[in-house]
């Protein structure tokens, strides 16, 4: 969250006597500028040559003309809120009563995943709790939300699953971290975090403490993620601690907006925080290798923790086959931790040219995620940030391996510059072939509008069509070929995507703070062709190829995605690789690599379907 937006506060000597220094200022200058010119003008007059006779010569100038680019013209996908309709009736808690503590206003996440093992994505909300003081006056609890894919509707089985405990939640990561085929839940929290072993049947065990990634109860972690880091076949966990805060650090902050008075603000004065990473050591338990492993930065000039971080993405930045972390971090510098291939990493952010914008400054980053939207090799890094900062959208430069912001260029920049955006993700929602990018925004703060007119407190979600296959970059989609429900504005903070109702294409899950959350299922009717992609591992305990690459051939064209389910802001989408191919109807291959580097093909998929493939045994 950036504070370039604080307005002037009238409190302030500095700003409140401004415009009349300013003006005494202007006037002195004038009656020096004008002395200055008398005397000029009289040595010019004294001094100046004969005139000679110049000829004109004109050059005449054409300006430069664009390449004329065929007009794309958006398809019609209409997104229906079917929140109520499939039967979700969660409220997200952020405990908020007046006092304006910064996590009020951070939101919680969602997750997609499949807890079940039937095949259908399930859903999972994470939720907040009335503060411990108002706990002492009788306030319920409140916990988190597991919802089960019936097909059709989601039935809440929350009561009773091990998951219905109270805590003050922020964000999920899912995935099998032990091997056994049931995937697993953990959360960041206000205080400790929280790994839940999945049973099977419904039920969750707590195994936090004997596990050892509770953290430290002082910290507030915000994103986490599930990623082989050493690629030796389970999952280790990747925790962003966002910043060293407590009530009393809260008050002793205070900030406040004129004409509001205390309000949420931007977490400038507070001091940054350490991140943790996990080491998954194959029992059960995990080993927290953070101080030793290079992805534990101080400011330069106080010495103190440099990250603010809200989100973080594994992807392998640098195709060499190990997977790295982009972090996010809200006002200061992004960072990316390259990953050495010996438990090691070493931050590149700036040199990457990922840690800031183009003027050189940091930005309040939120969501986070990457994908090859120009159907090249090239990874497009995007990631949200606040009000009056525009979504970044980092290409990479295949020669230099460094990236530049072409937010700009590519259609997305001057849209997204009022937004204060929190979760987003690319995915191919209308089925053809191009990664489209999907962004759900909203503010901080209630009362916003009343000093600064141009923002409000609920926002609308935006949608960029990805217009490569006839023109260039990126075109906002609007009512007339989305609907009106996906625009609604709300206080939108994380999102995700998954396929609920076993169509073929993506729907959408965006969460609220301190609010319900929106279902939008995707009704496009283009009549376009996909294939999804399931991985299974038996040989390893990553039984669902977290982190392999989905290659898929269809003449001269391929296509790339991740498996990997952390992406956005707090959030976990299905880790399925769904492919568009538009009117075409024939693949020639599916190529996964898988995290380990190794390779495998299959031929003539086949189209309009779920492909599920197993690894391959080696000969």
């Amino acid at each position: 969250m950036s504070d370039l937006n604080t307005p002037i506060d009238p409190n302030d000597e500095r700003e409140q006597y401004g415009d009349e220094v300013l003006g005494k200022a202007l006037k002195v200058s004038a009656v020096v500028f004008v002395g200055l010119a008398v005397v000029a003008g009289l040595v010019y007059y004294l001094g100046r040559p004969e005139e000679a006779v110049v000829e004109e010569r004109v050059t005449p100038l054409e300006a430069p003309v664009a390449q004329a680019m065929p007009e794309a013209e958006v398809p019609r996908t209409p997104f229906v809120d079917v929140t109520k309709q499939m039967g979700i009736t969660f409220v997200h808690e952020n405990g908020a009563v007046g006092d304006k503590l910064l996590p009020e206003s951070m939101g919680g996440g969602v997750a997609f995943f499949d807890f079940d093992s039937d095949g259908d994505p399930d859903l999972l909300f994470v939720n907040g709790t009335p503060w411990p003081e108002q706990r002492k006056t009788g306030a319920a609890a409140t916990t988190a939300a597991l919802y089960r894919n019936d097909r059709g509707k989601f039935v809440d089985v929350t009561r009773g699953s091990g998951l219905d405990v109270p805590i003050y939640g922020m964000g999920v990561a899912t995935a099998d971290y032990d091997g056994d085929g049931l995937v697993d839940v953990f959360f960041t929290a206000v205080g400790s975090n929280h790994l839940f072993r999945n049973l099977g049947g419904g039920k969750f065990e707590d195994v936090t403490k004997r596990a050892g990634v509770g953290g430290d109860a002082g910290q507030w972690s915000s994103s986490a993620s599930w990623f082989d880091l050493d690629r030796d076949g389970d999952l280790d966990l990747f925790v962003c601690n966002y910043v060293k805060w407590s009530r009393e650090i809260d008050f002793e902050v205070d900030y406040s907006l004129t004409g509001i008075g205390r309000a949420y603000g931007p977490p400038t004065n507070f001091e940054g925080a350490f991140s943790y990473l996990y080491r998954n050591e194959g029992d059960g338990t995990f080993t927290d290798i953070a101080s030793n492993a290079g992805v534990q930065v101080r400011n330069a000039s106080t010495g103190v923790p440099a990250g603010k971080s809200l989100a973080v993405l594994p992807v392998d930045i640098d195709q060499d086959g190990w997977i790295d972390l982009v972090v996010a971090n809200d006002t200061v510098p992004n960072m990316v931790f390259r990953n050495l291939g010996n438990g090691t990493f070493e931050e590149r952010g700036s040199v990457l040219g990922l840690a800031f914008d183009s003027y050189g400054k940091a930005r309040g980053a939120m969501g986070i995620d990457a994908g090859n939207f120009m159907g090249d090799d090239a990874i497009a890094i995007a990631i949200g940030n606040f009000a009056n900062e525009m979504t970044a959208l980092y290409v990479a430069d295949e020669v230099a391996r460094t990236y530049t912001d072409e937010a700009i260029g590519q259609g997305i920049g001057p849209a997204t510059r009022q937004s204060l955006t929190f979760g987003l993700f690319f995915f191919d929602y209308d089925l053809d072939g191009w990664l489209d990018l999907l962004q759900v925004n909203g503010h901080l703060e209630e009362e916003i509008q009343k000093v600064q007119e141009s923002q409000t407190y609920e926002q609308s979600a935006q949608l960029f069509w990805n217009a490569s296959a006839t023109s260039r970059g990126f075109k906002p989609v609007t009512t007339a070929e989305a609907g009106a429900d996906l625009f609604k504005p709300i206080v939108g903070r994380g999102s995700a995507f998954a396929d609920i109702d076993g169509d073929g294409d993506l729907d959408v899950v965006f969460t609220q703070a301190s609010g319900p959350p929106m279902l939008l299922r995707n009704d496009q009717d283009l009549g376009h062709h996909w294939l999804r992609v399931e991985l299974r591992d038996e040989s390893s305990k990553n039984r669902y190829g977290v982190g392999a690459d989905v290659f898929l051939h269809a003449g001269d064209e391929t296509q790339r995605q991740r498996v990997q389910p952390t992406r956005s802001y707090l959030s976990q989408s299905e880790p399925v690789a769904t492919f568009g191919l538009g009117p075409d109807t024939q693949i020639d291959s599916i190529e996964i690599r898988w995290p380990d580097g190794s390779r495998q093909v299959v031929q003539n998929p086949g189209v309009d379907r779920v492909l599920r493939i197993p690894r391959a045994s080696e000969s």
